[in-house]
C-alpha cells in the first residue's frame, strides 16, 4: 500500500510539472503583456524598462519558464501585476477561505441531502415519492445554472427582499470591526470542519456498538456534545456577530449551488444502490434473516457510497475552477472571481497561481480517492 502510494506521488509530481509547463506556455501565447498594455507610454524607456526587470517581463520565453519553475518550488510565485506591489501568494491566502466556505459548506450540504436521499428512494423505489423526487432531480441536473442562479436572486433577493443581492459582507457593518474578513472566514471554516469531524467520530463510535438501543444513545450523546461545544464556542467568541453577517450573505448562493449539486448526487447513489440491491449477498443476507435496516445501511449503502465518495472528493479538487460562474453572479469575491479577473486583465502570475491550485488539488484528490477506496471497500488492495 506503501509502496503504491509512494509510486503515485512519484506519478503526480512529474504530471504536475508538466501541467506547470503547459499553463505557462498557454498563458504566455496570449498576445501582447501586462507592461505593453498599461505602462503608460509617455513614462520614460529608462522607467518602463525598470518595471519590466521588476515584474520578470525583460528576459526570453524560455529564461522566464526555467524561473518559473524554480521559483514556483521555492514557494515564489512572483508579483501581482494588477495589484503590484502584492505578491500572488497574498492575493490568493486572502481569496482562499472566501471561496472554501461557500463551496465546501454547500458540497457537504448537497452531498449529505443528495445521499441519503438517495437511499431511502432506491430502498422504496416504485412509490409516487420516488419519481416525484427523481423528476425533480433530473429537472435541477438539467437546468443551466447561471439562470438558475438569476433566478433564486430575482425571486428571494430582488422580488421577497430576504436575503441581500451582492457581496460577501455589510461594509457599513464592518467599517469600525477589529477583525480582518479573512480572520472570520478561516476561524468559521476550522470550527465547521471540527464539527464535521465530530459529528463522524459520534457515528462512527455508535456503529459501534452491538445493540440497536445503545447505538442510539450514543449516537444521540455524541451529537449533543459536539453541536453544544460548536454553539459554545460562538456564542462566546467576539467574532460572532461578524461571523453572522458572512454567514447571512452566504445563504443565497449556498442554497443555490446545493440545490444544484444535490441532484446529481441523489440520481447517482439512487442507480449505485439499485444496482447494489440486486447482488447476491443482498439476497443471502435477507434470507438469513438479518434486519433490513441494517442491510440498508451496512451492506447496501456502504458499497453505493464508492462512487459517490469519488465524485465529492473530485468536486471537493474543482471548488476553484467551478466557482467562476458562482462568484461572478452573486458578486461573491473568491478565487473563482479572482481566476476570471485575472485573465481579462492579463495578470499572468496571478491566473498561473490560481489555475495552479486548480491542478494541485485535482492531482491530490485522485491520490485521497485510492486511499479511501481502501477503507470502504475491504476487496480493493493495491500492489507494489
Amino acid at each position: 500500500m506503501f509502496k503504491y502510494i509512494g509510486k503515485r506521488v512519484v506519478q503526480m509530481v512529474l504530471l504536475f510539472v508538466v501541467f506547470l509547463s503547459i499553463l505557462f506556455f498557454l498563458l504566455e501565447a496570449q498576445p501582447g503583456d501586462f507592461a505593453s498594455q498599461f505602462l503608460d507610454p509617455r513614462i520614460p524607456a529608462e522607467n518602463q524598462n525598470r518595471i519590466r526587470e521588476t515584474l520578470g517581463l525583460d528576459g526570453s520565453l524560455w529564461s522566464r519558464y526555467i524561473a518559473f519553475i524554480f521559483n514556483f518550488f521555492k514557494g515564489d510565485l512572483g508579483f501581482s501585476f494588477s495589484r503590484f506591489p502584492k505578491s500572488v501568494w497574498s492575493v490568493m491566502v486572502e481569496r482562499i477561505p472566501r471561496t472554501l466556505f461557500l463551496f465546501t459548506m454547500a458540497t457537504i450540504l448537497a452531498y449529505w441531502m443528495g445521499f441519503i436521499s438517495g437511499k431511502i428512494l432506491a430502498w422504496r423505489r416504485g412509490g409516487r415519492l420516488e419519481y416525484g423526487v427523481t423528476l425533480g432531480g433530473v429537472l435541477l441536473y438539467t437546468v443551466f445554472y447561471p439562470w438558475f442562479a438569476l433566478m433564486m436572486i430575482w425571486l428571494w433577493a430582488s422580488n421577497f427582499s430576504i436575503f441581500p443581492i451582492n457581496q460577501f459582507l455589510t461594509p457599513n457593518f464592518w467599517l469600525e470591526s477589529p477583525f480582518r474578513a479573512t480572520n472570520v472566514f478561516t476561524a468559521m471554516i476550522w470550527s465547521s470542519v471540527l464539527l464535521a469531524i465530530g459529528i463522524g467520530i459520534a457515528y462512527r463510535v455508535s456503529a459501534m456498538q452491538r445493540e440497536y438501543r445503545t447505538q442510539r444513545i450514543v449516537k444521540w450523546v455524541g451529537l449533543t456534545l459536539v453541536i453544544g461545544l460548536f454553539i459554545w464556542y460562538w456564542a462566546v467568541n467576539s467574532m460572532r456577530p461578524y461571523a453572522g453577517d458572512i454567514a447571512y450573505h452566504a445563504i443565497l448562493p449556498v442554497v443555490t449551488l446545493s440545490l444544484i449539486a444535490f441532484a446529481g448526487v441523489m440520481l447517482v447513489t439512487r442507480g449505485s444502490m439499485l444496482e447494489t440491491l440486486r447482488e447476491d449477498y443482498i439476497l443471502t443476507a435477507r434470507a438469513k434473516g438479518v434486519p433490513d435496516r441494517v442491510i440498508r445501511d451496512k451492506h447496501a449503502a456502504r458499497n453505493a457510497l464508492l462512487p459517490v465518495v469519488t465524485t465529492f472528493i473530485l468536486s471537493l479538487a474543482f471548488i476553484i475552477g467551478g466557482g467562476l460562474v458562482t462568484e461572478t453572479v452573486f458578486s461573491w469575491p473568491g478565487m473563482g472571481e479572482l481566476l476570471l479577473n485575472s485573465v481579462l486583465v492579463n495578470d499572468i502570475p496571478t491566473a498561473i497561481g490560481t489555475l495552479t491550485m486548480v491542478g494541485a488539488l485535482a492531482l491530490l484528490a485522485h491520490i485521497v480517492v485510492d486511499v479511501v477506496y481502501v477503507f470502504l471497500d475491504p476487496r480493493i488492495r493495491y500492489q507494489g
